[in-house]
């Protein structure tokens, strides 16, 4: 007997919104009557979704910094969100969660080192979330290529979900997990979406008004119209933003509810998730990805880096990309320097530094656990400021500065604060490096809506930055 099953997978993730200097999230005017739009999404997204049990039913990755910024603002909803995962992995033996590279970083276009960086912090937070290892992650935007898989399979990752554009191979079924060979003995399964169901549930309401018909009139003849092989297992997934039950379109929540339980009632087709499909069907077909693809842009991953069809008209994003690059060139010499001085690989210390992110280990006992015997008090000051130094410079490689058209926005302002507090940390801790310095780098980018230049911004904040600091250091 075959299996016919769907899989909803809901990718949900907020750009950061917090001010690199206070911490906290600015008012914004278009979300009221919420403070901010992390305030409203929750409320017509993550609380009824965990209030309606839906994250036991479905495959979800939900973001880490959103995850953080939730057990702050509603601890009762995020805990609800990881009892349902956690149960489900309890009683079946497999997750239903998955975990995300942690800054939603492009991982094509980031470093090596970065890419470790990026997937260990976020399986790692995933497994102290959740308390139990993820099998598979989320890759922002799912850009993808092959050194970003090597990298997640040394990590631990077993599968991946991609669009189906993101295969090469043109026949190849899109209702069986394949297998892309990586080298080395590395191998990694992934799943393709069905792009039909996707776009439907993504974009046409209309057909998600009834979750009855939708499973019959769209999802069960996809198991006996278009795809081959009648009689083999088939798993369809249908995948998209978390945020569109409940938020992107009301009453979707409801919707996800009924078509995840009542709407299967006698019907020939049930739910699973891809770790579950893993244990029962083993990927047996070897595919090839389409190398630096993604599924939000049909150029590549050329909207975060570039001009393309997706967001004519922004001439500035090649320079922001190129400033924060330079950024992480001029900075990241001062940081090996010092941490080697004290005796520690400074890429092994950076993919450590997540306990300490997570609040597992106080910051004074991590540095004690990994600096060499005798390193001076001055040293471990270096040591704490050029590492909060790197978490910024992850941050400014947060994928939002670059998806919308204009530079004059909440998230690509708030890479460059990031990249702002990155330098400002680490000429604090070394002295080596003139703010002044790092204004040029960023005079390009500017806002073909209102004019707003980036180094604006960079001043600004080195200078807010400054000026705390002064007042901090005349209280002590």
């Amino acid at each position: 007997m075959t299996d016919s099953a769907f899989c909803i997978h809901a990718h949900f993730y907020q750009p950061p919104r917090e001010d690199p200097l206070t911490g906290v999230i600015p008012n914004e005017e278009g979300a009221s009557p919420y403070k901010n739009w992390n305030e409203r999404i929750h409320s017509q997204c993550y609380k009824p979704n965990a209030e309606l049990g839906n994250f036991s039913r479905i495959s979800f990755n939900i973001g880490p910094t959103l995850l953080e910024w939730m057990l702050k603002f509603d601890i009762e909803t995020a805990e609800k969100i990881v009892e349902q995962e956690r149960q489900g992995y309890l009683n079946y033996g497999f997750s239903q969660g998955m975990a995300q590279a942690y800054n939603h970083t492009i991982l094509p276009l980031a470093s090596r080192q970065d890419k470790y960086t990026q997937i260990k912090w976020g399986m790692y937070e995933f497994q102290h979330r959740f308390v139990h290892p993820a099998e598979g992650i989320w890759l922002p935007e799912a850009a993808v290529d092959n050194e970003t898989l090597q990298i997640a399979v040394d990590c631990g990752v077993k599968y991946i979900i991609l669009a189906p554009w993101q295969c090469a191979n043109s026949n190849k079924n899109m209702t069986q997990p394949g297998m892309v060979e990586l080298g080395n003995g590395k191998q990694i399964s992934v799943f393709f979406y069905n792009q039909g169901l996707s776009t439907r549930v993504s974009f046409d309401p209309g057909s998600t008004s009834n979750a009855d018909d939708f499973l019959t009139r769209l999802i069960l003849p996809e198991f006996i119209n278009g795809n081959k092989g009648a009689d083999q297992d088939k798993l369809l997934i249908i995948a998209s933003d978390g945020e569109l039950y409940g938020h992107h379109q009301k009453f979707r929540d409801q919707f996800l509810a009924r078509l995840t339980t009542d709407s299967l009632k006698g019907k020939p087709v049930i739910r699973s998730t891809p770790a579950e499909w893993l244990q029962k069907h083993p990927s047996k077909e070897t595919v090839t990805i389409v190398q630096r693809s993604s599924w939000s842009c049909h150029h590549g991953i050329q909207r975060w880096r570039d001009n393309c069809g997706c967001t004519p008209h922004s001439d500035w994003k090649a320079p922001l990309r190129s400033a924060l690059d330079q950024v992480a060139r001029i900075i990241d010499p001062v940081f090996e320097q010092i941490v080697e001085s004290c005796g520690v690989d400074p890429y092994y210390l950076r993919d450590d530094y997540i306990h300490a992110i997570l609040g597992i280990v106080p910051m004074d006992d991590f540095l004690h656990d990994h600096l060499k015997q005798g390193t001076s008090d001055i040293k471990f000051k270096q040591v704490a400021f050029l590492l909060r130094a790197q978490y910024e410079r992850q941050r400014m490689y947060t994928s939002c500065g670059w998806f919308f058209d204009d530079f004059d926005r909440i998230e690509p302002r708030n890479n460059v604060k990031y990249a702002a507090q990155a330098v400002w940390l680490t000429v604090q801790a070394s002295g080596e490096l003139q703010i002044n310095s790092f204004l040029p780098v960023f005079n390009k980018v500017i806002s073909p809506r209102t004019g707003l230049r980036a180094d604006q911004v960079f001043l600004q904040h080195t200078q807010a930055a400054q000026a705390a600091w002064s007042e901090a250091v005349s209280k002590a």
